[in-house]
């Protein structure tokens, strides 16, 4: 069946449906990961959002129940240059075809995927609409620049849990990645933790409980007289999807719980975390998603391969470096990838650590969240 990606700008994709039909629309991106295209459909941070994948064959290793970042995929729809329908792969369960198809997202193959990347780095993300039930390209343009803009669009509150719940999944799998201290040894201790779902992977939470952790995982508008009343040792701020700047309830609960309690964000979590310390957010361009994102650790110099999907950034300047210390930065376009507070144990990154697939470089901050609770539970000045 022929499937049509059209642009705002006017450019339209002609090419070959495959997973469901429909037509979807949104903010199209790119990723440039060379596996782990099931993380990426099932992670919720891309809601809204149709990925484009720059390898140009997706699919030769099938999909597996075990690699699911959410209990189902948030991405709008999947844009390929070759999709590989005869999967060959030990783990796989199904194709990803199949999947697709059985989980309602629309995918196209067959197109210029390298025409449409660098057409995103040139003119940065663009709105735009897939369709495999409307041929016209007039149509489909109009309905591309009609839809709205990814600013202002607050998507963790469609992605979020509705009720809290607890979280004690490992990763089981013969490829689990053993957590240990600073000495060596499996951590021991349990450490009560709130987790505020904006758009959480399961890999995050299973990198926490591996490392002692009992998980409280709530909505994102959970009030933080809620989230105080459950007296955890930590809170934990996830990933998630959209702007920042929209998710006014989460920054004001947020700007309730600093110094109370050891805070460790990543990715929305961190943008978060930085609009409620007074600071400002802006649009990328055309974003960071990919596998092999350098980054600086500027504490000890040492240069970690991330794995990163986020379309916002914390602007440096807008922030309080009386307060606050600048720990990480992106080593290709210098953006903010971290930082810390002085005084209070507090402390949040822009990429992902957990990580799955791709490096282990950054599993250390996982440690440091741990040791951080570790402290304040001996001193006992964060326990009222």
């Amino acid at each position: 069946m022929i499937a049509k990606l059209a642009l705002e700008n006017g450019k339209v994709f002609t090419g070959v449906q495959f997973g469901a039909e429909g037509e979807v629309s949104g903010e199209v991106c790119f990723n440039t990961s060379l596996t782990g295209y099931q993380e990426i459909i099932s992670d919720p941070s891309y809601a809204g959002q149709l990925i484009t994948m720059t390898t140009p064959m997706i699919g030769n290793y099938g999909v597996n129940g075990d690699d699911m970042e959410s209990l189902k995929p948030h991405a709008r729809g999947f844009i390929v240059r070759e999709y590989f329908d005869y999967h060959s792969n030990f783990r796989a369960e199904t194709g990803l075809g199949e999947f697709l198809t059985k989980h309602g997202i629309v995918a196209i193959q067959g197109i210029d995927t390298r025409m449409l990347t660098k057409m995103l780095r040139s003119e940065g993300a663009l709105r735009g609409v897939l369709s495999t039930t409307d041929t016209d390209d007039a149509s489909l343009v109009a309905k591309a620049r009609a839809l709205p803009s990814m600013a202002g669009q607050d998507l963790a509150s469609e992605v979020t849990c509705l009720t809290p719940y607890e979280w004690t999944s490992v990763d089981t799998t013969q490829f689990a990645v053993p957590a240990v201290q600073g000495d060596g040894t499996q951590p021991r201790s349990t450490f009560r933790v709130v987790v505020y779902d904006f758009g959480v992977k399961h890999n995050i939470l299973r990198r926490l409980t591996s490392y002692g952790c009992s998980l409280t995982v709530v909505p994102a508008s959970t009030s933080a007289e809620d989230v105080l009343a459950m007296d955890p040792d930590g809170i934990f701020l996830s990933n998630g999807p959209g702007d920042p700047d929209a998710v006014k309830y989460a920054i004001a609960n947020l700007k309730k719980l600093v110094g109370k309690k050891p805070m460790f964000g990543i990715c929305l979590g961190h943008q978060l975390l930085a609009l409620a310390l007074g600071g400002t957010t802006y649009k990328l361009k055309f974003g960071h998603r990919g596998g092999n994102h350098p980054v600086k650790n500027l504490a000890t110099g040492d240069i970690e391969v991330t794995s990163q999907n986020h379309g916002f950034a914390v602007d440096w300047k807008s922030m309080d470096e009386s307060q606050l210390t600048l720990t990480h930065v992106n080593l290709n376009d210098a953006t903010v990838e971290g930082f810390e507070h002085k005084t209070l144990p507090l402390f949040c990154v822009q990429y992902h650590p957990e990580a799955s697939p791709g490096p282990h470089d950054s599993d250390y901050l996982f440690k440091r969240f741990i040791g951080m609770m570790s402290a304040a539970r001996q001193d006992g000045r964060l326990r009222a």
